[in-house]
């Protein structure tokens, strides 16, 4: 029981400190949140170039596998939508941001 009354409050230094060991960056994230943005945008080129390549495939009779091609496409729609979501929500916290009163 003495051991309880010994523990010491953590203060935020401290705590980001453990935090930036953990992640080995920074504790700012600024360059590692640019990183992971331009994987994902790079990530989403990719399925877009695969579905135009399906496409030009199923259009010049050239597909081997329809299955594939239609799940190209599909990985594709979804992947813009889902990037179109995410910019829009951060367009939406970088207006949000410009009304706060300092």
């Amino acid at each position: 029981m003495s051991s309880i009354n010994n523990i010491a409050g953590a203060s935020t230094a401290d705590l980001l400190k453990q935090k930036s060991k953990i992640d080995g960056t920074n504790s700012t994230g600024g360059a590692a949140f640019a990183d992971q943005l331009k994987s994902a945008l790079n990530e989403v080129n990719e399925f877009q170039e695969e579905k135009t390549q399906a496409i030009a495939d199923i259009a010049t009779g050239q597909v081997k596998d329809l299955h594939q091609a239609a799940l190209a496409i599909g990985k594709a729609e979804t992947s813009m939508k889902l990037m179109l979501e995410i910019r829009n929500k951060a367009l939406s916290a970088y207006k949000e941001l410009g009304r706060t009163q300092l």
